[in-house]
């Protein structure tokens, strides 16, 4: 399939799993093993599916790892949704990174059906923007 890190959904996945990893630093301690965890591990999960995703070699395997990818994102889209209702995550915290969340979404659902339907999967693949 090629290099994952040109895909640009790879990309702002990455991108979201450091915004989690900052946003969740200052929870309290008492949320490291709940929903500092479960929103690191889901927002994680993403970039690493879809990286896992690139280096089985097909396009099924890439559009299956993908699916499991919009999976974690959508587990991450319902994590933010405590955090928030908590206190625990501000408003505008969550806000920024629900819209990425959602985008994310967006382009996994995209590149699914890209990969169900269309040329190789190594056409997918943009050049990463410095």
């Amino acid at each position: 399939m090629g290099d994952f890190k040109r895909l640009r959904v790879w990309q702002k996945s990455h991108h979201l799993t450091l915004e989690v990893y900052k946003s969740t630093a200052g929870f309290p301690d008492r949320e490291r093993f709940g929903l500092t965890g479960q929103l690191r591990r889901a927002a994680a999960s993403i970039p690493a599916n879809v990286a896992e995703g690139c280096g089985r070699g097909t396009d099924n395997e890439l559009g299956r790892y993908v699916r499991i990818g919009l999976g974690s994102a959508t587990e991450l889209e319902y994590h933010l949704i405590p955090a928030r209702d908590l206190g625990i995550l501000p408003l505008p915290a969550y806000e920024s990174l629900n819209a990425a969340t959602l985008e994310v979404q967006s382009m996994l659902a995209g590149l699914s059906r890209k990969v169900r339907r269309g040329p190789p999967a190594s056409s997918y693949l943009n050049a990463a923007k410095s």
